[in-house]
């Protein structure tokens, strides 16, 4: 079974950067697409980025070059660098592992940014 642990939320100025990172146990995490999802408060959850384990990395509009998505498959770590923070990207950041039999999410990191 995957385990998923996430770091690198806070608080953070409009305009500001934040980088988060999420670690996973297991051997097989380098087969697996990773992504990062959000929710806001009285939002559905929303896929921010994925990076398969083949193919184009993906991202929502709303972030597209200003998040950076990307894996270290030797760490079992994947990374979302987020630059050029909005107030609009306030939400918890969730980890997913996503296989064929589901998806196992971390616990979340609060991600806050102040205008």
């Amino acid at each position: 079974q995957v385990q998923l642990v996430e770091s690198g939320g806070g608080l953070v100025q409009a305009g500001g950067s934040l980088r988060l990172s999420c670690a996973a146990s297991g051997s097989i995490f380098r087969l697996n697409t990773m992504a990062w999802y959000r929710q806001a408060p009285g939002k559905q959850r929303e896929l921010v980025a994925a990076v398969p384990k083949i193919g184009i990395i993906s991202y929502a509009d709303s972030v597209k070059g200003r998040f950076t998505i990307s894996r270290d498959n030797a760490k079992n770590t994947v990374y979302l660098q987020m630059n050029s923070l909005k107030p609009e990207d306030t939400a918890v950041y969730y980890c997913a592992y996503i296989t064929s039999g589901g998806t196992t999410w971390g616990q979340g990191t609060q991600v806050t940014v102040s205008s």
